[in-house]
């Protein structure tokens, strides 16, 4: 997994979650949320394998060992329900690490005042000059 794929730190629980629940927002972005149908017990196991691979990721190995530990934060995360097939029934599309904005949520986005992505610490520099 790579820094792209990952939210910042913090969790689902402290951030905005959409109206539905499949997703939380973080930075202006949906994260697609775990399946609510998997047993507790299930779903925390899971997450134990998902923190066990990233470390693994980090960890120093060789090129062939940063491939498994990718694969195996994907077959994690898809067994999770945040990636892969989409855990709803209703047809919805997929709409994670879309902007809020440019999402079937823009108008709760913008109600809830989550729409927008603060500004990057990029652009306050360039603004204070």
């Amino acid at each position: 997994m790579d820094a792209s794929d990952t939210p910042p730190q913090g969790s689902a629980q402290s951030h905005p979650v959409t109206p539905d629940g499949r997703y939380f927002v973080v930075r202006g972005r949906l994260w697609r949320m775990a399946d609510p149908a998997l047993a507790e017990r299930e779903r925390s196991a899971l997450v134990r394998q998902l923190m066990a691979a990233r470390r693994a990721l980090r960890a120093p190995g060789t090129a062939e060992d940063r491939a498994a530990a990718r694969d195996a934060v994907q077959r994690t995360k898809e067994a999770l329900g945040e990636r892969g097939p989409v855990w709803w029934k209703d047809g919805a599309p997929d709409e994670n690490r879309k902007l809020v904005r440019n999402s079937s949520y823009a108008a709760w986005g913008r109600a809830a005042g989550v729409a927008e992505p603060p500004p990057s610490a990029a652009g306050r520099k360039a603004r204070a000059r």
